[in-house]
């Protein structure tokens, strides 16, 4: 019998790491390529367009939309504030005039004889990318942004929220299997990427805010905790664009469940180095991950628990995921491989895999419904 093969997340202490940094609109590449970055580095920078508002000055002034622009009191390309003067007429024998004041700031961009209308833009918003991973830049994309390219610690998550996150690492908890609490986060957390064992809190999460932590990782989240972080149901497939005041990587996943012993330790042999944290989560096409990235040094010891195992190899004894219900977030090991497809309860014919949770509990569960745990 052929291999097996099934996406899984990857939680290793040396790998080769590209990322491409780009602009969502054409800019201006700050780096040239072989440039060694830092973490928060600037690499590219845009401008954003304004909104557009128009101002229908033929009504404004009452006049014919041929005879807005002898009265105006700008031009095209000015840069005007809000209350500044935009047109005025000449009144009768000097009184009774009309003005128009300019209810916004920005730039003239048109002014039409057909319409009366004057076309301001808003200004626009600038637009920068960071680095993210501190290293060098391999590839500079002209106009777009960089390629960087690094030897990091790669931990990836099952889920998360926020962006991204820069700062040391803080160990919060003394093990792998300890709720991360409030009382765990102190004020020397501040700007910290604070790890905790298994499950955090929503009152936690509130206490790192307060501290003004940079991010959270932990091994578990409730539900409940989770819409009271956000205010709301998330119900998308897609985060990293929320704005709570700290960004969260979950490694294993929902409830009362204990980081990856392995994971535990990769994270404490490097506690007060500088990581790069982003929590954006994709679950459907186009899968993105949420991550803790920490460059390698000279001096860091190999991991021996390295994967003796093929990327996305299914084989007895391989730890796993469920990612869907009813054995959601459950992690276990591949005991057994059958050969055949199954009949689901559904009554539709696949491959399937039989998981180890431990305890002598065991279940089938479709080979589609898992993710490996890699090295």
């Amino acid at each position: 019998m052929g291999q097996a093969y099934t996406p899984g997340l990857k939680v290793t202490t040396d790998t080769l790491l590209r990322q491409r940094r780009v602009l969502p609109l054409r800019g201006e590449v700050m780096v040239q390529a072989n440039t060694i970055v830092g973490a928060q580095d600037v690499v590219a920078r845009a401008e954003l367009p304004g909104d557009i508002m128009p101002i229908n000055m033929a009504n404004r002034l009452s006049v014919p939309p041929g005879d807005v622009r002898s009265l105006l009191q700008v031009e095209e390309g000015m840069q005007i504030k809000k209350g500044d003067l935009l047109a005025e007429t000449k009144g009768i024998f000097g009184l009774m005039k009309s003005k128009v004041l300019s209810d916004h700031s920005g730039v003239v961009e048109n002014i039409s004889d057909t319409t009366g209308q004057l076309i301001l833009r808003g200004p626009s918003t600038p637009v920068e990318v960071l680095a993210y991973l501190p290293g060098k830049v391999v590839e500079v994309l002209d106009g777009e942004g960089v390629v960087i390219e690094n030897q990091v610690a790669l931990i990836q998550g099952i889920f998360g929220i926020g962006g991204e996150a820069f700062g040391p690492i803080c160990m919060a908890t003394s093990s792998h299997g300890e709720t991360l609490d409030p009382s765990h986060i102190t004020e020397n957390m501040r700007g910290a990427i604070i790890v905790g064992g298994a499950r955090v809190s929503h009152a936690a999460v509130k206490r790192a805010i307060e501290v003004g932590a940079a991010g959270i990782v932990a091994g578990g989240v409730d539900d409940a905790d989770l819409k009271a972080m956000l205010g709301y149901d998330l119900g998308v497939a897609i985060t990293g664009s929320e704005r709570i005041g700290v960004s969260v990587v979950i490694t294993e996943g929902f409830g009362e469940i204990a980081m990856s012993e392995r994971t535990f330790r990769i994270l404490q042999s490097r506690e007060g180095r500088q990581a790069s944290v982003n929590g954006a989560t994709q679950i459907r096409a186009g899968v993105m991950r949420p991550e803790i990235v920490i460059p390698l040094e000279s001096n860091d010891i190999p991991d021996n628990d390295e994967s003796q195992w093929e990327a996305g190899q299914l084989a007895i004894g391989r730890p796993l995921r469920v990612i869907r219900d009813p054995w959601f977030g459950r992690i276990g090991t591949v005991s057994s491989l059958p050969a055949e497809p199954a009949v689901l309860d559904s009554g539709s014919r696949t491959r399937v895999l039989e998981v180890d949770f431990g305890n002598g509990e065991k279940a089938i569960v479709p080979r589609a419904n898992v993710e490996l745990i890699e090295a």
